[in-house]
């Protein structure tokens, strides 16, 4: 049966989401605006492109490298105190960013960052899980999903507007001011303490989960420019599958892999995997469509893919709420997935002189759908499994994503080197489409 009736939203939970709304805007600008900057940043250090790279390469391996802590921090030391130490550690690398003397101490202060960038998006939606119910998840992750959709719009133009008008430090000091913000405004809003039995950290699992993950993420991203990159793919690959031998015979590992015998916690994984490389995947296509064979700016392709931000806004803002009257998690999905799909068509069958209008409305199409595939597959993750297992499916799924993230990409940037665009377009519509099967896993409706 459908959902009536929508549970109202307490004031106290729409302030808790915005305020947490504030640290997931500032790690996703930092991300797109250091992005913009690497140019500037190889000639304000005189290093070559290779080694800058690392300021990007540095911060994404730290990252990933601190996900598979999430679960363990928050049972041992709590959600409050875990999202105070993100803050902090976010904000003073970035401060320690903006102080950097060389390439190498800028390279060593993005992992500080990363370590503190690491664990906060999955911690956002622990807090916000651990609040909710699934009667109000949908609307309740729409004020965190606006902000966050504005970031990846407005990084590449803010980020080139600092670059071209202020001193490279900015890149990386418009971040204090937000992470500030944010630790003072939840300082009474975040709740979640400690477990009452605090667990023992798997340091057998962790050394061989946090490595593999990153020399996997390493080799993936690298994938083709070395030999080096594709022996880090297969080590990672050994690492992981070690860690799970070791996951599944010990009784209490850093992710318990027995979480995906629970079916609506494997579907979604499976879909978040699969959408993470279809939506990171396009993220390089795109801008290089527009740069490559319509001649524009790095800017200039910033400002031409600001229509699939305004359709995801506009999508998170209706989807929740339709997401919580009906709890048609299944066909919500499968339309937004519908969606993505054909609003990705166009440009694989665009040439250079395809109008940029119906491009425009394209990416409006997509930036719809990928917000109607993504926000149910949030809400169901937690929809089957008992509040302490929130954190550990939180930090799996977003495992996944990034490892779905990584490979959707390193695939599409072979294609596209060996290939054509067309050709690598048609490649990201058959993994949109791939996630159906995923999502045919949910169930058709929430119960009363």
């Amino acid at each position: 049966m459908p959902v009536a009736e929508t549970t109202r939203l307490e004031p106290r939970l729409i302030r808790l989401a915005l305020v947490l709304s504030l640290g997931a805007v500032a790690a996703q600008l930092d991300t797109t605006i250091v992005s913009v900057a690497i140019n500037r940043l190889a000639h304000e250090f005189g290093s070559p492109l290779s080694t800058i790279q690392w300021v990007t390469t540095a911060y994404l391996l730290a990252l990933t490298a601190t996900l598979p802590l999430t679960g363990w921090a928050v049972a041992r030391f709590g959600v409050r105190r875990m999202w105070a130490f993100c803050l902090v550690g976010f904000g003073l690398g970035s401060l320690l960013c903006a102080g950097a003397w060389s390439a190498g101490a800028l390279i060593g202060f993005r992992v500080l960052q990363g370590i503190g960038g690491g664990m906060m998006l999955p911690l956002i939606r622990i807090a916000l899980a651990g609040e909710a119910d699934q009667a109000t998840m949908g609307r309740l992750m729409t004020f965190v999903l606006v902000p966050t959709q504005l970031a990846p719009v407005a990084g590449p133009v803010l980020g080139g507007l600092i670059i071209g008008t202020l001193d490279w430090r900015w890149a990386f000091l418009i971040n204090v001011p937000v992470t500030l913000a944010a630790l003072v405004l939840s300082r009474n809003l975040v709740q979640g303490e400690a477990a009452r039995t605090r667990p023992s950290l798997d340091a057998r699992g962790l050394l061989l989960l946090s490595p593999g993950l990153a020399i996997l993420i390493y080799g993936l991203t690298s994938y083709g420019e070395s030999a080096a990159a594709l022996a880090g793919v297969g080590v990672g690959v050994v690492l992981l599958l070690g860690y799970a031998v070791h996951a599944l015979r010990s009784a209490a590992p850093l992710f318990n892999l027995r979480l995906f015998r629970n079916r609506s916690f494997s579907a979604s994984a499976v879909l978040v995997f699969i959408f993470g490389g279809s939506l990171f995947g396009a993220m390089l296509l795109l801008p290089l469509y527009y740069q490559r064979l319509r001649g524009a700016s790095p800017l200039e392709a910033g400002l031409l893919l600001a229509p699939q931000g305004l359709g995801a806004i506009v999508g998170t803002l209706f989807v929740g709420r339709i997401l919580d009257r009906t709890g048609a998690t299944r066909m919500i999905m499968l339309v937004g997935l519908t969606l993505a799909v054909a609003g990705t068509v166009p440009f694989a069958i665009a040439g250079p002189s395809t109008p940029l209008v119906l491009l425009a409305l394209a990416l409006v199409v997509r930036g719809v759908g990928l917000t109607a595939s993504l926000l149910p597959s949030i809400t169901a993750t937690y929809a089957t499994l008992p509040k302490t297992e929130y954190a550990a499916a939180t930090t799996g799924v977003r495992i996944l994503q990034q490892i779905g993230g990584s490979l959707g990409t390193a695939v599409l940037a072979v294609i596209l080197q060996r290939g054509s665009f067309p050709t690598a377009f048609w490649t990201a519509i058959g993994i949109t489409a791939a996630a159906a099967f995923g999502a045919a896993a949910f169930p058709g409706r929430r119960e009363k």
